[in-house]
C-alpha cells in the first residue's frame, strides 16, 4: 500500500487562526511556555482565576505532541495500576487514578456546558493481549483498577475482535475525542479572558531565579513562569537524565462501519492500538498507532508505518492510508509524570512533563495541579504523587539506566560517525550519511530533486550523534529525544538552538 507524506489528519482537519508576529510585553503576570494539552489547559486555570496569562508557543498551537496523538482520553494506562500498587502503594494508585478521572469529567463537563465540536463520545476503553502469559497480569491489574476507584473487568478467549486474542482487560466509561479542535477551544476561552497568545516564539532560557523569559530578540519579566513545552527546555533539574523519549507511528484512513472496531484497544503483548473517529468528510475514520521506539535509535522508521499500515488492511479492510504521522512522548522511570517547582527551592519557576504517552488525561490532570499550585490551592496529596523532585527507587534507577544509554550513544555513535567518510558525491537521491567532512562530522541528506542539505552531525542540546529518520526527513537524536528538520530547525527539545549549516552543501546537484 502507498503511503502519503507524513502529516497529521488531526491538523489538518481543524484549522486555526494565525497568532504569530505579536509584539511581546516587557512584563506579564504568568508566563506559560508551551501551547500543548498541558500548557493550554494549566493558562485556562489561570485565566479563568483572574491571572494575566500569555502563552508562547514556537509553533501553530496544538500542532506539536498534541496535535500527533491517537487521542484516547483514558484512565486506562496500559497496566498502569498493578505497578503502581505493588511499587509504590495503594493509596498512590488510587491518587494517580483520581487524577485522571477528574481530568476526563472536566473536559466532559466542559464540552457539555460550552457545546464544543469535538467528537467527544463516552466508550470503554480495552486492553487486549495475544500471549496466554498475560492472563494473570491481567487479573492482578483489574484487580488494582477496581480498588483504585476504576471498575475493570477481564474477559479471556473470545473478543469482539476480528482476530485471536487470549484476553480482554475492559474499562467502561471512558472517552475520546478531536483533541485540536478541544485545544483550540481552549485556546479560545484563554483570549476571551484576556490571556494573550503567542505563536512563532521559541524560548530559550529563563533566568533570574525563573522569572525572566529569553527568547531570540525579547525578554519578559513575569511573577511566575510555566515549563509545559514537552521536553522541558532548561536543563537545571536534570530531566534529560530523568526521561526517555519515545516515538509511536500512526496511521489513518477511512473504514467501512460494518468493519470499524466496537471502542478504543490498546494491545500490551505488541505494540498496537486502534480507535475511530467521525470523519470531517462523513464515513468513520480508522487509528491505528504504534511500531514505538526510542527516539534516534531506528532509522528505517518506513517499514513501521508499512506495518501499521498491513495491519489496518488485514484486520479492517482499510484499502487507502490518506494520512500518517507520529506522537513524540517522555516516559518517566516510575511512569508518573513531573508536576510541580522545576526543582528544589524554585518558588517561582513550575514544571508539568513526562506523561507516558497518555497525554489526554495525563497533560490535562498536570495542566490542572501546575495551575492549582501557581493559585496556592492545590491538592497535597496529588502535589506528592507528581513531585518532580520524589525520592523513589524506581526513579534512580530509571536515571541510572538511561545515563548508560546516553553514554553509550556519545561513545559509539560518536566514533562511528568520526572514522565515517562523510563525502556526498555517492548519495543517491532519498539517502543520508553521517561522517567526517573536513575535520567536521556532517549529516548530509540527498533530496529526490537532487539537492545535498547538510548541517553540523551534532546535537545542539548535549552533541550526541545524530542519526537520520527516513520516513519523517529529519536528524533525531537518541540521547535525549532532539529533532531536527533538513535545514536545521528545531523540530522538538530539549535542544533549542538550530543546527549550522554545512558549507553550501545544500546547493549541491547530483
Amino acid at each position: 500500500m502507498a503511503l502519503p507524506a507524513p502529516h497529521s489528519w488531526w491538523i489538518d482537519s481543524a484549522p486555526a487562526p494565525d497568532r504569530s508576529g505579536a509584539t511581546l510585553p516587557a512584563t506579564a503576570d504568568v508566563v506559560v511556555v508551551g501551547a500543548g494539552i498541558a500548557g493550554l489547559t494549566a493558562a485556562w486555570h489561570l485565566a479563568q482565576a483572574g491571572r494575566g496569562v500569555l502563552l508562547l508557543e514556537a509553533a501553530p498551537v496544538a500542532s506539536g505532541v498534541s496535535g500527533h496523538t491517537t487521542a484516547k482520553v483514558s484512565a486506562q494506562h496500559g497496566l498502569r495500576y498493578d505497578q503502581l500498587s505493588r511499587r509504590k502503594s495503594p493509596e498512590a494508585a488510587g491518587a494517580y487514578a483520581r487524577a485522571q478521572r477528574e481530568a476526563l469529567e472536566w473536559i466532559d463537563a466542559q464540552v457539555a456546558e460550552h457545546g464544543v465540536e469535538c467528537a467527544w463520545e463516552r466508550i470503554p476503553t480495552n486492553l487486549y493481549s495475544t500471549d496466554d502469559k498475560d492472563v494473570h497480569a491481567y487479573k492482578a491489574e483489574a484487580a488494582a483498577c477496581t480498588a483504585a476507584g476504576l471498575p475493570s473487568s477481564v474477559e479471556t478467549g473470545a473478543s469482539t475482535l476480528p482476530f485471536d486474542v487470549t484476553a480482554v482487560l475492559r474499562m467502561d466509561d471512558q472517552a475520546q475525542f478531536h483533541p485540536r479542535q478541544w485545544l483550540l477551544h481552549l485556546a479560545e476561552k484563554i483570549e476571551q479572558a484576556g490571556g494573550v497568545i503567542v505563536e512563532g516564539c521559541r524560548v530559550t532560557g529563563v533566568e533570574d531565579h525563573g522569572r525572566t523569559v529569553v527568547t531570540a530578540d525579547h525578554r519578559v519579566a513575569a511573577q511566575d513562569v510555566l515549563i509545559t513545552s514537552h521536553f522541558p527546555i532548561l536543563d537545571r533539574g536534570g530531566y534529560f537524565a530523568r526521561l526517555e523519549p519515545i516515538r509511536d507511528l500512526v496511521v489513518s484512513g477511512l473504514v467501512d462501519p460494518a468493519k470499524a472496531p466496537d471502542a478504543a484497544y490498546l494491545c500490551t503483548s505488541e505494540s498496537r492500538s486502534f480507535r475511530t473517529v467521525p470523519d470531517s468528510d462523513g464515513g468513520v475514520r480508522l487509528i491505528v498507532g504504534g511500531e514505538n521506539y526510542r527516539v534516534g535509535t531506528k532509522t528505517d522508521v518506513e517499514s513501521g508505518y508499512a506495518a501499521l499500515a498491513d495491519f489496518a488492511a488485514t484486520h479492517f479492510g482499510v484499502t487507502e492510508v490518506t494520512h500518517r504521522w507520529s506522537a513524540h512522548d517522555l516516559v518517566t522511570p516510575d511512569h508518573v509524570p513531573y508536576v510541580g517547582p522545576f526543582h528544589p527551592g524554585a518558588d517561582h519557576l513550575w514544571v508539568a512533563t513526562g506523561f507516558n504517552l497518555w497525554g489526554m488525561t495525563g497533560g490535562t490532570a498536570g495542566g490542572r495541579l501546575v495551575a492549582d499550585q501557581v493559585l496556592g490551592r492545590a491538592d497535597e496529596e496529588l502535589a506528592t504523587l507528581f513531585d518532580p523532585a520524589r525520592a523513589d527507587l524506581d526513579v534512580a534507577a530509571g536515571v541510572a539506566k538511561d545515563n548508560a544509554v546516553v553514554a553509550k550513544h556519545l561513545v559509539t555513535d560518536l566514533l562511528k560517525a568520526a572514522t565515517t567518510e562523510g563525502s556526498v558525491e555517492s548519495l543517491a537521491p532519498g539517502e543520508a550519511r553521517v561522517g567526517r567532512i573536513g575535520g567536521q562530522l556532517v549529516a548530509s541528506y540527498r533530496d529526490e530533486a537532487g539537492t545535498v542539505h547538510s548541517v553540523n552531525a551534532r546535537c545542539t542540546h548535549l552533541g550526541c550523534a545524530l542519526a537520520f529518520n527516513n520516513a519523517e526527513r529529519s536528524w533525531d537524536c537518541p540521547c535525549h529525544g532532539s529533532r531536527f528538520a533538513l535545514d536545521g530547525s528545531v523540530l522538538h527539545g530539549p535542544a533549542t538552538a538550530a543546527l549550522s549549516v554545512h558549507g553550501n552543501a545544500e546547493d549541491e546537484k547530483a
